[in-house]
């Protein structure tokens, strides 16, 4: 431990060493009978002031969690000596919180003497931790010295967004090849039906319908829709944000993203990963719990980086936009970049739906009737980017803090459904 002399041991001395010139100057002998006492005391501190030698273990309950989760921490402290006055404080990134009362905490250790603190860590926010630095401060028994050390004993912690509920999902206009559980527009073997048509060589007996072949007088067999499987791709604008006092629309962004791969993943979907801002970020579309765990993992790395160059979808690796990929953009159209981008992509063919994160309630009108009115016209700018998507045949639904995402993605269904598809 790195020792230090704490302000008591100053203020002895101070008063020792005055005591001691004033009574050589004034020649009073008296004084030096005063002061002796604190000089007693310096010279008994200094000689019993040894570092005290203190253990330190430090167990994670679990290395996953969810946002507004509690997560366990065991600190252990063994003391190799005694130690009169102890101070443990856990240093917490933010995102992590600790009660006030129990961060730092006070003890008294005899020599030997084992002790096991238990920490309820409450998990703030998303993002990847690594909780345990431990900083140690101890004093002895006259407060003359004190010690402190930064004892690090580090674990990862990997907090995940809370989960959204969804209600549906958005369907694509064309499906892969694979099978899933999405029903394709297309006719082939499946279970849902689609039509029926007059029987031909090669159709298999059991696709006949002889109730409508007996109406009709001649053979007529069923058509049905396929199940196959969806290419989805999560476009995510890192490129600015907009915070308020605890969130921001960052958040929300990775909060949407990961509740959109988990449904998507769970209907056997193939899910991939495009993070468009001051670093590229991608993840090549696949399907299972693996590739979950993939997403979600790379989500938590997601941060706003600063870059004023001018980037296009060209950056992207061409395996990361597979044909026939429904392209979902999460984005607070903020960027003139991430929307010239998601335009881009419309142009070139591709199935585009855009959930616009508003950062509207992170952005109050100032009061002032200057400040309302330079608010309502940058309101009047958004809704101008919005019909742009909107005539270039690409939905836009707003969701807002507070709100449910299942909202804009019935909005976005919506739209889809009574639209004129418009193909690049």
């Amino acid at each position: 431990m790195t020792r230090r002399a704490s302000p008591r041991l100053g203020a002895y001395a101070g008063l020792a060493g005055l005591g001691l010139l004033a009574a050589l100057v004034l020649g009073l002998p008296e004084l030096v009978v005063l002061v002796s006492p604190f000089a007693l005391l310096l010279a008994v501190g200094v000689a019993l002031g040894r570092a005290p030698r203190v253990r330190v273990q430090a167990r994670l309950g679990r290395e996953r969690a969810l946002e507004g989760e509690e997560v366990p921490l065991e600190l252990g402290l063994t003391a190799e000596t005694a130690v009169e006055h102890l101070e443990v404080l856990l240093a917490l990134p933010a995102g992590l919180e600790l009660p006030a009362e129990e961060n730092p905490v006070g003890l008294t250790l005899r020599a030997g003497e084992e002790r096991t603190l238990e920490l309820g860590l409450r998990c703030a926010r998303w993002g990847a931790y690594s909780p345990g630095e431990i900083v140690l401060r101890a004093r002895d028994r006259l407060g003359l010295f004190m010690w402190e050390e930064v004892v690090d004993r580090r674990e990862p912690l990997r907090v995940y967004p809370r989960p959204e509920r969804l209600l549906s999902l958005l369907k694509p206009l064309e499906t892969q090849a694979s099978s899933g559980n999405q029903v394709s527009r297309e006719k082939g073997d499946g279970i849902e039906f689609a039509d029926m048509r007059g029987f031909a060589a090669g159709d298999r007996m059991r696709r006949i319908n002889w109730r409508a072949s007996a109406r009709r007088g001649e053979l007529v067999v069923n058509e049905f829709h396929p199940e196959r499987n969806t290419d989805v791709i999560l476009f995510l604008d890192s490129f600015s944000e907009l915070r308020g006092p605890g969130e921001g629309t960052l958040d929300l962004t990775v909060r949407a993203a990961a509740a959109l791969a988990e449904r998507y993943l769970a209907r056997k979907d193939r899910v991939g990963i495009v993070g468009f801002g001051g670093i590229l970020r991608w993840l090549l579309p696949a399907s299972g719990l693996v590739q979950l765990y993939r997403i979600v993992d790379s989500l938590l790395d997601t941060e706003v980086v600063l870059n004023y160059a001018w980037k296009d979808i060209d950056v992207i690796p061409r395996r990361t936009l597979p044909p026939k990929a429904l392209v979902v953009g999460l984005t607070p159209l903020l960027d003139e970049r991430a929307v010239r981008a998601l335009l881009d992509l419309r142009a070139r063919g591709f199935d585009l739906a855009v959930i616009e994160i508003s950062p509207a309630p992170f952005v109050p009108a100032a009061p002032g009737e200057a400040e309302e009115l330079a608010h309502r016209l940058w309101l009047l700018e958004r809704a101008a980017l919005r019909y742009r998507f909107e005539a270039a045949g690409v939905p836009v639904a707003e969701w807002r803090d507070g709100t449910s995402l299942a909202g804009p993605l019935e909005e976005v269904s919506a739209y889809r459904r009574h639209a004129r598809v418009s193909r690049g």
